[in-house]
Order: C-alpha cells, then structure tokens, then sequence
C-alpha cells in the first residue's frame, strides 16, 4: 500500500476520517513517475497537508511501500490490517476472526495495547 493512499481512505464503518496508520514493513521501490502532491493528508508526515510546517516530501513517500501494517479508526475503535501491500478494509460481517486473531497474535509486539485489547471487530481478548 502506497503512503498516499491515506489522501482517500476512511473507515468503512463510521467514515472517519483520516485513519491512524501502523506501517510494521515498508520496501523501496523505484519511482515509476513524477510524484504528484496529496490533497488533503500526507500520510507519510501522518499530518494534514495544511498542518504540515514543511513542504511534504512527496518523492521519498512514493518510493516507499507498506507491505505489512494496520489502519486505526480512533472513532469506532475499528482496525484493518494492511498484508501483502493490500489493505483489507472490510465491514464487521464479511471479516473472518481467525485471519484477524492470527494477524493480531504474529505482529502483536507492534500493535499498541488498546488495539489488542479493545479492537472492533476482533481483539485478542476477544
């Protein structure tokens, strides 16, 4: 997943956004084109682009790729994890526990405690 992709998501659930991203691996890539500026939230500096005190730096993010991560919904308490370069941001019904308690119990030295805890739809209490 691409840092700016956080420019669009929201949470499917409640709509919140911008999401709280957990990058646990992130590759180099080649620059394929002219990176071009997010809108409205740079999720690589993690700030609102009229927040940000210093012009992004829009190549070094278009260099890098999550390959595994976590977004956060602060609202709802929901989290998606990203794997295999793809975020899975799927509603509550269409999610499947084991995948999601096996994703949770491998990076759980990453994930901070409330998400372990606490998170929608599945926590490791849970």
């Amino acid at each position: 997943m691409k840092y700016r992709l956080m420019d669009l998501l929201a949470c499917p659930m409640c709509r919140k956004f911008p999401l709280t991203l957990y990058a646990f691996e992130v590759k180099e890539v080649e620059l394929a084109s002219k990176p071009k500026r997010c809108e409205i939230y740079c999720g690589y500096s993690s700030s609102k682009i009229d927040e940000l005190a210093n012009e992004p730096n829009c190549e070094e993010c278009w260099r890098k790729e999550i390959v595994n991560g976590l977004l956060f919904c602060e609202k709802c308490g929901r989290w998606y994890p990203i794997e295999e370069e793809i975020p899975r941001m799927l509603p509550d019904d269409m999610r499947d526990r084991n995948k999601d308690i096996r994703f949770l119990a491998t990076w759980k030295a990453r994930i901070p405690k409330k998400i372990l805890e606490e998170g929608k739809p599945y926590n490791l209490l849970s």
